[in-house]
């Protein structure tokens, strides 16, 4: 019998005091795991950990910056001497700043890249050489479909997601020999208090345009819920999935299948 259970398991998810990070780690909780996480200030520590609390979860959370290699170290060094070693990484951390490319900084572009495709890098770099000692573990990196398309405004964040999916398949590449499994999990447009007002009806009862431009392209028809990814999460974290290494998979209700409906 596949076993999607994480008993026993250690999970770090970065980036885990709300949203996607927090239904991942929410249900890596329910499947067994011992749930760590991480964020850039002590506020969203505590707001994460109020709210783990709130599920009944307990968890483990840390003041953070994964762009910071020395700090990811000690944090990493802390974990593996309170709880033991990081079996399952989630790189959830991320930003984007939607600005035309020909008006963003460099510095700008370079803070978006930093926490996006350098912190994962730092952190499984950290995560990497115990799981090998230990005999195997899980990276999953949070993708996006702008591991795969280009949109406006958004020239660094698609830069840094697309250079995430070959870090990705890198790290399968290198480590898939020490039963370490390194995958990533792509959202599609989420529904979320970000996006509400994306979502509410206009003066005359019709939709946002933005909600039309996504429910039209989307072959579900609709804004996804952020507990669809934790399935798929679940999988990729579990030995379920020890056949499955260096692949992306896009939890989008199928947008990237479709080129839309017609006008």
């Amino acid at each position: 019998m596949v076993s999607f259970s994480l008993e026993g398991k250690v999970a770090m998810v970065t980036g885990a005091s709300y949203g996607i990070g927090f239904a991942i780690a929410s249900a890596f909780a329910e499947a067994g795991a011992t749930i760590t996480f991480c964020d850039i200030k002590q506020e969203l520590v505590d707001k994460g950990l109020a709210a783990y609390a709130e599920k009944g979860i307990t968890a483990y959370g840390y003041v953070c910056n994964v762009c910071d290699e020395e700090q990811v170290k000690a944090m990493v060094a802390q974990i593996e001497e309170e709880h033991g070693v990081i079996d399952i990484l989630v790189n959830n951390a991320g930003i984007i700043k939607r600005i035309p490319m020909t008006e963003m900084s460099a510095e700008a572009w370079r803070q978006v890249i930093d926490v996006d495709l350098t912190g994962p890098f730092i952190m499984s770099k950290a995560c990497i050489p115990s799981m090998i000692t230990k005999g195997g573990g899980k990276i999953i990196n949070i993708c996006s479909m702008m591991s795969e398309l280009g949109r406006e405004t958004v020239s660094a964040y698609a830069a840094a997601k697309g250079g995430l999916k070959m870090l990705t398949r890198n790290i399968c590449s290198e480590y898939g020999q020490y039963n370490i499994q390194c995958n990533g999990i792509g959202p599609g447009y989420i529904e979320t208090p970000q996006t509400a007002p994306l979502r509410e009806r206009q003066a005359d009862g019709s939709r946002h345009p933005f909600d039309q431009f996504i429910v039209g392209r989307t072959p579900a028809g609709r804004w996804l819920q952020t507990e669809e990814l934790t399935g798929p999460a679940v999988f990729l974290a579990s030995e379920a999935s020890n056949a499955v290494n260096g692949h992306v998979l896009y939890v989008d209700g199928g947008i990237l299948a479709y080129i839309g409906k017609q006008p």
